[in-house]
């Protein structure tokens, strides 16, 4: 992530800023920040995910998207583009290009952005009411960080590391595809 700009500006001055803009930024409590690129390992481990998780919730009420799609978190008056997220239970719009709830949020970690993504994100996406879990995905080693929210509301932490683990998500059905699957076709050893 670049450095935020230094005046903080409203939402929808920051939508139509950023619909402008050949550059994707993030809105974080009232202040802009670009995007950088991800690498060629990001894409496909993002890409991994994205069409496991579209195929496996096919006839679901649940749809998967790609790092083009805003996620509103009102809460922490922010707006964030996650690598993969999943919506249920409510129709998306074919023409919307931001939604303010989700069900699953995944971030695939960079050097730039891994202590936002731990740290900034997770605080953030925990406050949205539907999401039942945070999925933040290593692109150097096999290993995933699960934050989960329990029947009771609580959150918790699995450290997944071998590729017959199940990663799922509550909500969800079932399953949604084992840690080996998100490095297929990397160098991720």
């Amino acid at each position: 992530m670049a450095q935020a700009l230094l005046a903080p500006i409203e939402l929808f001055d920051y939508l139509a800023f950023d619909e402008a803009s050949a550059l994707r930024h993030e809105h974080v409590g009232g202040r802009i920040h670009a995007m950088t690129g991800g690498s060629l390992r990001h894409n496909r481990i993002a890409g991994n995910i994205y069409v496991t998780l579209l195929t496996r919730l096919a006839g679901s009420p649940c749809q998967a998207f790609i790092n083009d799609v805003k996620l509103q978190v009102r809460a922490a008056n922010s707006v964030y583009y996650p690598d993969v997220l999943v919506v249920c239970g409510h129709a998306v719009a074919d023409d919307k290009k931001m939604v303010s709830d989700a069900t699953l949020v995944v971030e695939v970690l960079s050097d730039s952005t891994a202590e936002i993504d731990r740290r900034e994100k997770l605080a953030a996406y925990q406050k949205l009411p539907g999401l039942r879990s945070y999925w933040v995905v290593s692109q150097t080693e096999r290993q995933v960080e699960l934050h989960a929210r329990g029947d009771d509301g609580r959150w918790r932490l699995a450290l997944l590391k071998h590729d017959d683990d199940e990663l799922s998500a509550a909500g969800l059905p079932g399953a949604l595809l084992r840690l080996g699957e998100l490095y297929t076709g990397t160098d991720v050893a």
